[in-house]
């Protein structure tokens, strides 16, 4: 029987715009499967609101870091696609869990360096790499990146410098799916007002105020700025859009 419902995987979807991501989607009649790395009790949260729209959404723990987790966590999101919606294949991957870190370069150490790079870079590389084989044809890859691999603000060094590679591994992963007829873009948020980074730009007025004041719209991001994009890049409607860099910053830095 041919799957009818679109299915996307979204990592770090319990919070912020993962999880915004997961909502538009599913207001657009997607199931979602989402992953959280220690938020089990939000992620489940963002479960029962999906469902409380009457679509399937399940929760499973990943931590993206770990790439040999993976192998398991494919068989067990190939598992849940079979008991929930009765296919082994999914049709969008949105690879968005992340971590926040500033630190002058001055001060960086090759453990933190390790670890933004196992998160941002690695992690996704190989999670995407394993995820193919279960990726309906035709389906879309967005991966998340950030508006300082454009504009620099200091202390980001070490994770713009992993989103750039990001940058550059989406437009060789769009070659190489393209005769599957898979698309795969970035999505590049500027600065945003969540918990992200220990909620850097919540907790400081000064900053915020510095940031909507470089903005062209005159505030800065929420995360519902960003899961629509999210979705109106997993539609039909985006279908030829591919290998592209697309910022969300309200005109940052301009």
């Amino acid at each position: 029987m041919e799957q009818t419902q679109k299915i996307a995987l979204i990592t770090g979807g319990s919070r912020g715009l993962g999880k915004n991501a997961a909502l538009r989607l599913a207001e657009k009649g997607t199931g979602i499967i989402l992953t959280y790395h220690t938020q089990q009790d939000e992620a489940n949260k963002v479960v029962a609101e999906i469902e409380a729209m009457g679509q399937k959404a399940i929760a499973l723990q990943l931590d993206v870091a770990n790439v040999k987790s993976f192998d398991s966590f494919i068989v067990q999101v190939t598992q849940a696609l079979q008991a929930n919606w009765g296919t082994g294949k999914f049709d969008f991957l949105v690879n968005n869990a992340g971590i926040g870190a500033t630190i002058p370069i001055a001060d960086a150490t090759e453990e933190a360096f390790d670890n933004l790079m196992n998160v941002h870079f690695k992690g996704v590389y190989f999670l995407t790499q394993k995820s193919l084989p279960l990726l309906n044809d035709g389906g879309r890859i967005i991966n998340l990146s950030t508006g300082t691999t454009r504009f620099c603000v200091p202390g980001y060094s070490m994770y713009a410098s992993m989103k750039g590679a990001i940058e550059t591994f989406t437009k060789y992963l769009a070659k190489e799916v393209g005769p599957r007829g898979i698309t795969v873009n970035v999505l590049a948020p500027g600065a945003i007002e969540t918990d992200f980074n220990n909620a850097a730009i919540r907790n400081n007025p000064q900053v915020k105020g510095f940031l909507a004041s470089q903005t062209a719209l005159g505030r800065v991001g929420e995360a519902e700025d960003i899961g629509g994009i999210i979705a109106f890049l997993c539609s039909e409607d985006a279908r030829w859009i591919n290998a592209q860099r697309i910022e969300a910053s309200g005109g940052m830095f301009l």
